[in-house]
């Protein structure tokens, strides 16, 4: 059972600095649709103080289950197109927006709805929300997003008014040892609704033991025969390695980013980084909710956004 915990000292929380009026009005759909994914950050070489040692390498890689597409209908890379309507964790699952005030560029991720007593978070990749110590501005929240009506939101721009990241991703520079920090959470709105009352009850956090087997990666690839308007699910077995949960079933894309790792009803880390597309052997890595780091960050998050309703 995932607890809640109360010391936070280990986040971070950004207020947004936008009206969630303008966030709305800022992604038309031109916008929308023009957005590129953030860039998937590499799997770091060399040894790390959290643990993560030569990642990359064979010998750290032994107890990861081998590789095989275990996805029905699933290409080279382990994803097949999900079939509409979306139900279920494929409900909760979106499309996260944001843009880049540095590099100004829109980009998109992936991004679940989390079960909060607030009702309003959405579980993401802390990369998604901040990169080289700067917070990404205006976020925003797409539930269940497909090209079905040219790609009109189906269940509407959900802003976000404040996000929240682990303070060690955001103050050290990019390395193996962040990998177990890239998650983050965002605190979403839309008028006086909650988001899970129109999602439906969110996904429930699960920290992950040394093996989870059938878990479903959820998000929306984009390029070359992956068209980034409509979600892919990708079968994959995990094994921890150096903090991380590792599976070679599935070998993320860009647009990956974010997607939560699901097993029915509940999550267990979101994907955060993956070895080059041209690696014959390639994996991806899932950030996993560890129970004190992300239970931290869960509270903070949840206590804030119930505060401000």
């Amino acid at each position: 059972m995932f607890v809640q915990v109360m010391a936070l000292g280990m986040l971070v929380g950004m207020a947004q600095g936008d009206d969630p009026r303008n966030t709305t009005a800022y992604w038309s759909q031109e916008r929308i649709k023009s957005a590129r994914p953030a860039d998937l950050p590499p799997v770091p070489q060399g040894l790390s103080p959290s643990g993560v040692q030569r990642l990359a390498s064979p010998a750290a890689m032994w107890g990861v289950p081998r590789r095989r597409v275990l996805t029905p209908g699933g290409d080279s890379l382990g994803y097949a197109p999900v079939p509409r309507p979306y139900t279920g964790a494929r409900r909760l699952t979106g499309v996260l927006l944001s843009h880049d005030p540095v590099a100004r560029r829109d980009i998109v991720c992936a991004a679940a709805v989390l079960a909060s007593r607030s009702r309003s978070l959405v579980l993401t990749s802390a990369h998604c929300l901040s990169a080289g110590g700067r917070m990404m501005r205006h976020v925003a929240f797409l539930p269940a997003y497909n090209s079905r009506g040219a790609g009109e939101p189906s269940l509407g721009v959900w802003p976000a008014v404040r996000v929240w990241v682990p303070k060690q991703w955001k103050r050290r520079p990019y390395s193996a040892s962040l990998l177990p920090y890239d998650v983050g959470l965002a605190g979403v709105v839309q008028g006086g609704r909650r988001l899970e009352g129109v999602t439906g009850r969110g996904l429930r956090p699960e920290p992950a033991g040394p093996g989870v087997k059938g878990l479903n990666l959820l998000g929306y690839p984009m390029g070359g025969r992956y068209p980034g308007t409509d979600m892919h699910h990708c079968v994959g077995d995990a094994a921890e390695v150096g903090g991380v949960l590792v599976t070679r079933n599935c070998h993320s894309p860009d647009g990956g980013s974010g997607g939560p790792a699901v097993r029915g009803r509940t999550v267990y880390g979101v994907v955060s980084s993956s070895s080059p597309l041209r690696d014959p052997a390639g994996f991806t890595v899932l950030t996993r909710l560890e129970p004190v780091l992300f239970g931290r960050l869960l509270t903070g998050a949840d206590r804030y956004m119930r505060r401000r309703s």
